[in-house]
């Protein structure tokens, strides 16, 4: 018998072995009850993915305080009375034979809109708070204007992080990612298009990862050694002076240093008006060189929607796991329709319950 596909083989990383290279890419669904907390929707969502036999499954981005959520939709986790409905999430996923992931958020300038299909209209300070952001700049003309950071909101913020760390590993989830990317708060530090600063953590690289590095080493200090850290990370911004990928490498060697164990690499989203050429594995070249160059482990994401493309990613050396987002939200399934185009139908494991339908009724 020969050897498995490349998607349906198991990664180790740390302490922790992923079934598969399938990855639930984490996607804002704005369904989370008023206070943050997953309900019952979030159990049949993410729940049915695992079940249709994806490796590793991701929240969506879970704000680690009230005000760094994009919308009042968003899941969080800022406070210890939001573990237990997150344990339940965690244990659903795991029960349906998958590994349960968190993906940690700040929305900074972009946070403090109505759900998308409210009108992704901002909502009124005094109802909100204030919203964050390394310069008081916002993202387009017509959105609110978040104030300047101080060195104390920084402090809060890392701390924030660190906790929701700590919440995330008392709720189950055996995977943590840190979201530094899509224009959100760590993305803004990152890139001299939404960072204006001229202070230590303003104007160079080293300046602008000053803070991203700090809240970094805070989740790796709450986050059990035995288990693995990602950060999905912006590897260029489509607009002329943006961080290029040159310095997304090394921001990315920095991370290694600290103890991330994969680059999940994208793109786009901190200005508008950005020339994004999505296309199936535009990131992958890229992803590649970032892999070759700093010696992480990296994760292919963007646009990939059918078996062959997410083997392509895997079998070009240039990914590790492969994260599938839209496509999942078509079929909750695709990683067994995959198994069964690759030919590998006993690698993933069908339910019991549903395991009549794979075999031939006389």
């Amino acid at each position: 018998m020969g050897a498995p596909p490349a998607l349906f083989e198991p990664l180790t990383i740390r302490g922790l072995t992923i079934p598969n290279r399938v990855v639930v890419s984490p996607m804002c669904m704005y369904s989370a009850n008023a206070d943050g907390r997953p309900d019952d929707w979030h159990i049949v969502h993410l729940g049915s993915r695992a079940a249709g036999g994806a490796g590793l499954v991701f929240t969506e981005a879970t704000a680690v305080l009230p005000t760094g959520r994009i919308t009042p939709g968003d899941l969080g986790l800022w406070d210890d009375g939001q573990i237990r409905p997150h344990r339940r999430l965690a244990d659903a996923i795991r029960r349906h034979g998958a590994v349960p992931g968190m993906q940690l958020a700040h929305s900074g300038r972009k946070g403090g809109r109505s759900r998308p299909w409210e009108g992704n209209a901002p909502l009124p300070a005094e109802s909100w708070g204030r919203l964050l952001a390394p310069s008081a700049v916002p993202f387009k003309p017509e959105w609110r204007t978040p104030t300047a950071m101080t060195t104390g909101d920084m402090e809060r913020i890392i701390e924030a992080f660190g906790s929701a760390a700590r919440r995330a590993h008392e709720a189950g989830y055996e995977v943590l990612e840190g979201h530094f990317a899509h224009g959100y708060l760590m993305h803004q530090f990152l890139s001299p298009l939404s960072n204006r600063r001229e202070d230590e953590y303003g104007g160079s690289l080293e300046n602008r990862a000053r803070f991203p590095l700090a809240v970094v080493r805070a989740i790796r200090a709450a986050w059990p050694a035995e288990l693995p850290l990602f950060i999905r990370l912006s590897l260029v911004d489509w607009a002329p002076g943006g961080i290029d990928l040159d310095e997304t490498i090394q921001v990315a060697a920095w991370f290694a240093a600290e103890g991330v164990d994969l680059i999940d690499g994208t793109s786009s989203a901190v200005v508008p008006g950005e020339r994004v050429p999505e296309r199936p594995l535009y990131h992958l070249e890229m992803i590649s060189e970032l892999r070759a160059r700093s010696g992480i482990r990296t994760a292919a994401v963007g646009r990939i929607r059918t078996t062959e493309e997410a083997a392509a990613a895997l079998s070009s050396g240039g990914a590790d796991l492969v994260f599938i987002g839209r496509a999942m939200l078509q079929d909750a399934y695709w990683a067994r329709r995959a198994a069964r185009e690759l030919g590998a139908d006993n690698l993933v494991e069908v339910p019991i319950q549903y395991r009549r339908s794979t075999q031939h009724l006389a």
